[in-house]
């Protein structure tokens, strides 16, 4: 799993607390995905509209995740919360291709931060359940994230609907659509991060 993989290589010690940034365009998955890692009900979610904190264990580590909205008003403010983060999560909404100049961009910005500077960085490619979804391997491209040379990064294919790519053993959705509920001839998934190095400090996880 890609959060585990940078979490090993931030801590050697898994007791210690890690400070998670979460941020993605409005409509990514935030909320649905820090609640699929904290094992909870996700049948009821509203956008966020300032931040949330939520405590998670997971694989013996604490983390604290800040969740912030993704609301065009709101990314000014994000930067209030770049200070002391260990690992900026961003979330993508894969099936959104109408937006993926827009969220390239608000990543690149990030990307620029002195306060985040160095800052491992972990794409989470959403919303692999729906048919339309761009695969993890062509988001990766179109945003060069190959490019990125100056800290550990990697994109992981995810539903933050059925935890698939976000937990070890995901669980079914509360609810699925006709179009969700496929089998795995239908589409050719299931979703399992198979990786592809890119180098000394970078990695792909795409969906095969």
């Amino acid at each position: 799993m890609g959060l585990l993989s940078i979490l090993r290589k931030l801590k050697s010690a898994p007791d210690q607390e890690v400070r998670l940034l979460l941020l993605g365009l409005d409509n990514a998955g935030k909320t649905t995905l820090l609640k699929q890692l904290a094992s909870e009900d996700i049948s009821h979610i509203t956008p966020t509209q300032g931040f949330n904190i939520k405590s998670v264990q997971s694989q013996g580590f604490k983390l604290n995740v800040w969740d912030i909205g993704g609301q065009r008003k709101i990314r000014p403010y994000w930067r209030n919360y770049f200070e002391n983060t260990d690992i900026l999560i961003y979330v993508i909404d894969s099936a959104d291709r109408k937006r993926f100049e827009e969220t390239g961009q608000e990543l690149a910005e990030l990307l620029e931060e002195e306060k985040l500077s160095c800052v491992p960085v972990l794409i989470f490619a959403n919303k692999q359940d729906l048919l339309t979804a761009a695969p993890a391997s062509e988001i990766a491209e179109g945003l060069n994230l190959h490019t990125i040379r100056d800290r550990v990064w990697q994109i992981q294919s995810c539903s933050a609907l059925t935890g698939e790519g976000i937990q070890p053993h995901p669980r079914p959705p509360v609810a699925m659509t006709r179009r969700q509920n496929l089998k795995k001839g239908d589409t050719g998934f299931p979703i399992r991060p198979s990786p592809v190095s890119l180098g000394k400090t970078c990695s792909v996880y795409d969906c095969i």
